[in-house]
């Protein structure tokens, strides 16, 4: 199962909006990897095949879009963007091409990053 074969179940604004994130994702973390899950209709995002390899996802809905982050409950998020009921893991729900480009987004993926990477050593 392939990225495009997961995009490809949603209409086209649901598709083109985790096509930007996707792309964003690629960008601001190079050399990372993308694991598609058919079944939980998620891409997941990391530095290994493992649970604790992971940064953040993007999961897909007929609602919207959502990016997911491996323990963001204790990530630092100032801005007040991270929401769900989830004890651990935490959403950023993107509505717009803006949330993916704004500023607090990065930095929250940089939080993350900066997480993982703290997991490692």
């Amino acid at each position: 199962m392939t990225v495009e074969d997961i995009l490809s179940r949603y209409d086209e604004k649901v598709a083109l909006l985790s096509s930007k994130l996707r792309n964003f994702l690629i960008k601001e973390l190079p050399g990372i990897i993308e694991l598609p899950d058919n079944t939980a209709n998620l891409i997941g995002y990391g530095y290994g095949t493992g649970y604790k390899d992971t940064i953040c996802t993007i999961l897909l809905s007929k609602k919207g879009v959502k990016m997911g982050f491996y323990k963001g409950s204790e990530l630092p998020d100032p801005q007040k963007l991270l929401t769900g009921t989830g004890k651990v893991h935490k959403y950023v729900e993107i509505k717009t091409e803006e949330d993916i480009l704004s500023p607090a987004l990065k930095a929250l993926l940089n939080e993350a990053l900066n997480a993982y990477q703290k997991r490692k050593k």
